[in-house]
């Protein structure tokens, strides 16, 4: 039985949030908090398993909850919220910045053709984050952030010419993005593509939240506009994304792939195409193995691969699944993978080619 702390100031949205979890026969809806302040006293009342968390309460916000949760009661934190508002949004990615595992849309009313889609995502997150192993964040003076240091690696393995780099990530993939993009310098030489599972209406903030410590610009992508080195591009809701030879973007409405669009499957294989050898990419955190088997592929046609290691991902299943398939060039915590990212595109062209 899951334990689940509920964090929510409308008693309209908190009933319905009660009503939903305690539904599930895994689930026991344990405590209620009506904002931030009473979150920290429930916590220690009640020992959750998991805390769903609104962002925007009186008294104490969510992301400020979140912090002093995780300095003191580290708990798995999923947050919940009926806002697509790109300062809200902001918001909720400073608080998974602070250790909260995920961000979810409120599910949709009883009703609503979404209801039963989003419910089942609730509940299916709630019950795997209970599995997460949460630390302690110890309160960071600004400014303190370790500086990562730099990776070696022997040349034989950088290619020609990094002239694209990819990543896809899912579930805890926003932090091991952020901490990865705050790495890269502004003379960074090649675009960075990215895919990132998350639940409609989230990009824009998910964005604005990333290039508030990213040197690089960071955008959502938009359909033909030409790659420029040093800029980040994510793939938008409910389109996929690729690369075309002409080194522009497409966005499709093709089919979901791995039950996913955007899928990290459908960006890779475009880049295996048009790229090859010259590309670099990575899978991060995150449920099921959306892009492992196209990871291989980069990796068979001479494309530098890495996938994040176990001890720091949230969920090692996409890049556990790169591993096992010997994918992974390099097996990488984020704050390391900026790092070699820079070392080879720093030695671009100087391996004979």
């Amino acid at each position: 039985m899951i334990n689940v702390l509920v964090v929510e100031d409308s008693p309209v949205v908190r009933e319905f949030l009660i009503h939903v979890l305690s539904a599930d026969p895994g689930i026991r809806v344990v405590g209620t908090a009506l904002d931030g302040e009473e979150a920290l006293d429930a916590v220690r009342r009640y020992r959750p398993d998991v805390i769903t968390m609104d962002i925007h309460m009186p008294k104490m916000d969510g992301l400020e909850a979140t912090r002093r949760i995780m300095e003191t009661d580290p708990t798995p934190i999923v947050i919940v919220s009926g806002s697509t508002d790109p300062h809200e949004t902001t918001m909720m990615f400073r608080a998974m910045e602070a250790g909260a595992l995920a961000v979810l849309m409120r599910p949709s009313g009883i009703g609503h053709p979404n209801h039963e889609t989003t419910v089942k995502e609730l509940v299916q997150t709630v019950k795997l984050m209970s599995e997460v192993k949460v630390v302690r964040r110890w309160p960071r003076v600004r400014g303190d952030a370790p500086v990562p240091r730099p990776v070696e690696m022997g040349l034989a393995r950088a290619p020609a010419q990094v002239r694209i780099v990819a990543i896809g990530a899912s579930t805890g993939g926003p932090p091991a993005l952020h901490t990865i993009l705050a790495g890269l310098p502004k003379t960074f030489p090649a675009p960075v593509l990215i895919v990132q599972h998350m639940a409609a209406g989230f990009i824009h903030g998910f964005v604005e939240w990333l290039a508030q410590s990213a040197s690089l610009p960071v955008h959502v992508a938009i359909h033909g506009e030409l790659l420029l080195p040093g800029h980040v591009y994510i793939a938008p809701d409910e389109y996929q994304m690729k690369v075309e030879r002409s080194g522009n973007i497409a966005l499709t409405r093709d089919a979901p792939e791995n039950g996913l669009r955007p899928s990290v499957s459908y960006l890779f294989r475009s880049i295996a195409d048009n790229y090859g050898c010259n590309a670099v990419a990575g899978l991060l955190t995150g449920m099921g193995r959306d892009g492992a088997e196209e990871l291989r592929l980069l990796k068979e046609r001479g494309a530098v691969t890495f996938a994040q290691d176990k001890d720091s991902s949230v969920v090692h299943g996409m890049p556990g699944a790169a591993i096992r398939l010997d994918a992974a060039t390099f097996v990488l915590a984020p704050d390391k993978i900026a790092a070699v990212l820079v070392n080879l595109a720093n030695h671009r062209g100087k391996n004979g080619a």
